[in-house]
């Protein structure tokens, strides 16, 4: 890290332009270059709306290794703020779902993340973390105790091989010490309504009181007549909104029936990453991998009593001390009109209110240490 008339300077390795927030905004790709592929069509996976994104004018680009819409017929910014004041439908179908069962699927998992998911209520999720032997972050996932007596996990795509050998290794493992684990990777399609009108769209289709559906709580239903539906309070925009497992075979006639709603629109992932800047949201790769630990990444609150001593000790402090003078992900946000960022900076620069200066492309632009998430969230609580 240099410094520059007593205020440090940050590199960033791929900003916004010339430091301006842009009217019409491009993909930055800041965040999606370190998960992109050369676009070779014929060698990307398809989840099961690849047709439903053509044809409704999706310009497909290459992602984790997935041909995915970036955008659709209305510009980045015009998606991004329909999403903060509407509603909008977002594919994820390349995320990986994973049911585990038997009598010690919680043991299982336990092994293997930060949370204390015996702790969880049934139909309560949370956000969890995979970790290596340093207590870097494999990987962060939603982790769902279901009342169907098995464990519900979505994971990261880009993730996909390792968080599978990760899972079936330790799988393994515990059933040669006579333990009863089973894996089962869904094929279902996994739908995101996003968006302050998801609630008034969705409780149109489901009998389901969506009231009784607190953030990160989940229940099976019928939606819009459509069965096996797995629908949990979560998202990644920082809105109120749900993730619908849907069965593959029904996943296009699901997404047709929620856009007879004017209400919602098609989103893609220039608008995701843009929202989930916003609202202070780490994405694996850029803000967050193998080098980085959870105090690190501001995400201690995920470790649960019987891993949080050992992150405390001695044996992990060097861990924490990391210098770091980078920004990891960033954007103009279309809600401040201002660009933000994240990014790792030595621990006396980080103090809220601090002024430094972040280089892009070669010129100096002034910054400020401030508190995320961005934009105010609105997940939905019960009362």
């Amino acid at each position: 890290m240099r410094v520059h008339s007593h205020v440090p300077i940050i590199k960033v390795p791929c900003p916004p332009q010339d430091c301006q927030v842009l009217d019409d905004l491009s993909l930055h790709s800041n965040c999606l270059s370190n998960h992109s592929l050369p676009p070779l069509q014929d060698t990307l996976k398809q989840t099961p709306l690849y047709d439903f994104h053509r044809h409704h004018g999706g310009k497909m680009v290459a992602f984790a290794g997935w041909s995915l819409p970036v955008q659709y017929t209305h510009s980045h910014l015009e998606s991004h703020m329909h999403t903060r004041q509407q509603c909008s439908l977002f594919d994820v179908s390349h995320m990986l779902q994973t049911k585990i069962f038997g009598r010690d699927r919680v043991k299982f998992l336990e092994s293997l993340v930060v949370g204390d998911i015996a702790e969880l209520k049934p139909n309560q999720g949370t956000l969890s973390l995979f970790t290596n032997e340093k207590g870097g972050i494999i990987d962060d996932l939603i982790v769902t105790s279901t009342s169907e007596k098995h464990l519900y996990v979505v994971s990261n795509a880009g993730c996909m091989e390792k968080d599978l050998a990760l899972m079936q290794n330790k799988a393994k493992e515990m059933k040669a010490s006579g333990c009863d684990v089973n894996l089962e990777v869904s094929e279902n399609a996994l739908l995101a309504l996003q968006g302050p009108a998801m609630s008034q769209v969705l409780q149109a289709g489901v009998s389901d009181s969506l009231a009784k559906l607190p953030f990160m709580s989940s229940a099976m239903m019928v939606v819009f007549g459509v069965q096996g539906c797995r629908v949990t309070r979560c998202g990644y925009t920082g809105e109120d909104g749900v993730e619908i497992s849907v069965p593959a075979s029904r996943a296009v006639e699901l997404a047709e029936l929620l856009l007879r709603d004017p209400t919602v629109w098609l989103a893609g992932l220039a608008a995701r990453d843009s929202l989930r800047l916003e609202a202070g949201l780490c994405l694996y790769g850029n803000d967050i991998d193998e080098s980085t630990t959870p105090v690190e990444a501001n995400l201690i609150w995920t470790l649960g009593r019987h891993i949080l001593c050992m992150f405390l000790t001695d044996q992990y402090s060097c861990l924490f001390l990391r210098a770091l003078g980078e920004v990891t992900s960033g954007c103009p946000s279309p809600c401040l009109k201002k660009n933000i960022a994240m990014g790792y900076v030595e621990s006396e620069y980080s103090k809220l209110g601090t002024n430094l200066t972040v280089e892009v492309r070669k010129k100096s632009c002034p910054a400020l240490v401030t508190k995320m998430p961005f934009v105010p969230t609105h997940y939905y609580t019960t009362k």
